[in-house]
């Protein structure tokens, strides 16, 4: 062996973690193989093996022949005449198998640079092996890293000994990651397939959000405090419901912890994303009362059989509920798994057209107009004879989509309602 060769098993020994004995596994199945390549008729050879001694830097290659009686002996490379085999061992017997030094004069000096290259592939598939090993069990488990590279929109991150993948689709929107930027990510997957095993890394997954509460909370830690749903648009809002087994802790204030000291921490990992923490409640009209806030809900309609939730707000609070592009509304169906649907509150409107319709038709009684005439001119403002006879004939024609005669006729009866005088038929 070379010098190149022992600094490679202790690289990987060292560095990689790999077993020494794994090491020199790959080494020997090396040698083999470049014996085979370098000596004429050895794939012929059906058993070979190499014997590798790395303190005195030396590579032998064994063939195990098979015993045969020298009239038989046809086959040079792997069989061997009894003759020669008494020779080298006194208990030599046919059919049996004797093994033969076969290295040829300098081979180690030779077949470093062939063997190099099919150790290198051997040591990395060890690699990956060792990867799918320890980190198989770790799926779900929250990780550092340091971005590496990068392969497309993909982030490869650094995770010691090991390199994980974070895919374009598990980056947050609005996130841009720096070579030797520190991160924290969720092992989402270990795969061992096709190019071998791979840890999917991701920090837009939910249970992102999910695992930083329960390394901030020791109240989840422990399970006085459980979080019961989470729902996350990535880069923008999550939405974590929590409940307590005990009933003297508050869950909500738990997550948040001291002046919001334990969220703020949460929240800066996830690069200022907006977390709402509610109080989860089994009773869905409740739990959607918390997660539309702080949007005031004025009634609310279960219907338990397709999972549906009606609730009405206010004009003022529609915007609140329905949230930017309708995300609160969205993300309250997802933590629910209920189809939350928001409207408008239009009892008030319709007291109000109600009310009008009734200062209308007393209006057109008073006046001899029909109750669409009077509607048309209390929407203009003419709610009584005094505020209509300020008004001008011309105005009243063209408001009213009538000739100005009529509104003339008009303006005549309001003067005389005011006057107290008595309507013209």
């Amino acid at each position: 062996m070379t010098n190149d060769i022992v600094a490679l098993i202790e690289y990987y020994e060292k560095e990689k973690g790999i077993d020494r004995d794994k090491i020199v596994a790959a080494l020997e199945f090396s040698f083999v193989s470049a014996y085979r390549k370098m000596v004429p008729g050895a794939d012929a050879i059906e058993t070979l093996r190499a014997e590798v001694d790395t303190k005195k830097n030396t590579t032998k290659i064994f063939a195990s022949l098979t015993i045969v009686a020298d009239d038989d002996h046809q086959d040079k490379f792997n069989e061997v005449p009894i003759t020669i085999a008494l020779k080298k061992d006194a208990n030599a017997q046919i059919d049996g198998q004797l093994e033969f030094n076969v290295t040829p004069k300098d081979f180690g000096r030779i077949a470093v640079q062939t063997a190099k290259q099919t150790m290198m592939q051997r040591l990395r598939q060890a690699e990956k092996e060792m990867i799918y090993e320890e980190f198989k069990d770790r799926a779900g488990d929250v990780v550092s890293g340091t971005v590496r590279r990068f392969e497309r929109n993909d982030v490869m991150v650094d995770l010691g000994k090991f390199e994980g993948i974070m895919p374009n689709k598990e980056r947050v929107q609005g996130e841009d990651y720096n070579i030797g930027d520190r991160i924290r990510c969720y092992v989402l997957a270990v795969e061992n397939e096709g190019r071998g095993p791979e840890i999917i890394l991701s920090r837009s997954h939910p249970n992102f959000v999910r695992r930083l509460f329960e390394a901030e909370v020791n109240e989840i830690s422990d399970h006085t405090v459980e979080i019961r749903a989470i729902a996350r648009e990535s880069g923008f809002r999550t939405k974590v419901a929590v409940w307590s087994n005990d009933p003297k802790v508050d869950p909500v204030g738990a997550c948040v912890g001291m002046r919001g000291a334990r969220v703020k921490n949460i929240v800066r990992e996830l690069n200022n994303e907006k977390v709402d923490i509610i109080r989860w409640s089994d009773d869905p009209a409740e739990l959607v009362r918390e997660a539309l806030k702080p949007a005031e809900l004025i009634t609310i309609s279960v219907n338990k059989a397709d999972k549906i939730v009606n609730v009405t707000v206010s004009e003022e609070d529609l915007s609140k509920a329905i949230g930017r592009k309708g995300q609160n509304a969205r993300l309250s169906s997802r933590l629910m798994g209920w189809d939350v649907q928001v409207r408008r509150d239009e009892t008030k409107e319709e007291q109000f057209r109600d009310k009008i319709g009734g200062v209308a038709h007393t209006l057109g009684e008073q006046l001899g107009i029909t109750d669409e005439l009077a509607a048309k001119l209390t929407l203009i403002g003419g709610v009584s004879a005094e505020m209509i006879i300020d008004m001008p004939a011309d105005f009243l024609a063209g408001a009213l989509e009538i000739g100005e005669e009529e509104a003339e006729a008009i303006l005549g009866r309001a003067n005389s309602i005011v006057a107290g005088g008595i309507i013209p038929a």
